[in-house]
């Protein structure tokens, strides 16, 4: 799941001569580099910092949140093109816990699938879905914690980056997966599972299949659901289809389905221009078009949803070239809606969460 990134690149305002000689000599240095413009903007602004005398704590959290990002970047490299999940749950979860095995299968599940898992890199459920994926099948983003011990046998869980700030991390978890699944926790799996239904609700993140998960016997999320469905809802402080980005799931089978359906024809999204650009396996026949242009004109500010070619700047970045694709002039507000359109061209109905009464 990549964070959204909109509109023109624009550079720092540095009136330094010397600074902009400085920095174009280091990019000349360095090649046939891509992304000039970005890297161009990245220097300009860490430049710029020396003549603005920072606060000494404004520049060490500057300083160590590059850091940290970079060896986290180096880490997540090479599983680039590899599906990944990202599991939430709670640190204090005992390994024989129903969750707990509840985790573990569900890894193990995906990663037959060659799906890459990546946690907290902690204990409990944590723990439990790393041993389920496997050394060569997760990846572990840890949080130094003083009262949270890294698991003895870490070595065995596979690469590991450990982190000093908690919103770099939550980068890392947000950004590198295709599929997240939040499992009985505390306050930090509330939080975390929260934030990324509101990346998702107001588009700062793509769209992705997001699983709240108990065991049958003990159902942690259903007083949650509840509270959602008949308060936030009727209280006007979220929209019906907002509902749609989440699921509730009693079984593991179930969980695995709905991560793997999302991308039965689904590949990804991007904006060119004003238009929303969707990416696909397979483009719907003319008839199933029709009945998508019915039920989803509502989130079109302009014409109707149709296929489209891939536009100079995806031609000119080798961006999903293989892909078919769908162009409508999307709302950008209405995303449950959105996910909704998405489970259409999938070709699947999800469980719904329960409407208010």
């Amino acid at each position: 799941m990549e964070i959204v990134e909109e509109g023109p690149i624009q550079e720092p305002n540095v009136d330094s001569d010397k600074v902009r000689m400085l920095v174009e000599d280091i990019i000349s240095d360095g090649g046939q580099l891509r992304n000039r413009d970005l890297l161009r903007r990245f220097l300009l602004s860490a430049v710029s910092i020396v003549g603005e005398d920072l606060d000494r704590l404004n520049l060490k959290i500057l300083t160590s949140a590059l850091v940290e990002l970079r060896r986290a970047f180096d880490v997540f490299q090479p599983y680039r093109s590899q599906r990944k999940v990202t599991v939430f749950g709670s640190a204090r979860t005992p390994l024989d816990h129903p969750s707990a095995l509840m985790a573990r299968e569900l890894t193990a599940s995906l990663r037959e699938h060659q799906w890459l898992t990546v946690t907290g890199g902690g204990p409990g459920i944590m723990r439990a879905a790393a041993l389920g994926a496997g050394p060569n099948g997760h990846v572990g983003v840890g949080i130094r914690l003083p009262f949270e011990a890294v698991p003895e046998d870490v070595e065995e869980a596979g690469p590991r980056v450990e982190m000093k700030y908690f919103f770099t991390r939550k980068v890392m978890l947000v950004k590198e997966s295709d599929g997240f699944v939040s499992l009985p926790g505390g306050l930090g799996t509330l939080d975390e599972t929260f934030e990324l239904l509101t990346l998702m609700q107001t588009g700062k993140a793509q769209l992705a299949p997001l699983v709240l998960l108990h065991p049958l016997e003990r159902p942690f999320w259903n007083d949650l659901v509840e509270f959602i469905a008949k308060t936030l809802l009727p209280g006007g402080y979220i929209s019906s289809s907002d509902l749609a980005l989440v699921s509730i799931h009693d079984t593991v089978q179930d969980a695995t389905d709905e991560l793997l359906a999302f991308y039965t024809n689904y590949c990804s999204m991007r904006w060119v221009g004003n238009q929303l650009v969707l990416r696909l396996k397979n483009l719907p026949s003319t008839v199933e078009l029709a009945s998508l242009n019915r039920e989803f004109s509502h989130i079109c500010t302009s014409g109707s949803i149709a296929p489209t070619e891939a536009s100079a700047q995806e031609r000119s970045e080798d961006d999903a070239l293989d892909q078919e694709r769908l162009a409508l002039t999307f709302n950008r507000t209405d995303f449950g809606n959105l996910r909704r359109l998405i489970d259409a061209l999938n070709g699947f109905s999800r469980k719904a969460l329960p409407q208010p009464t």
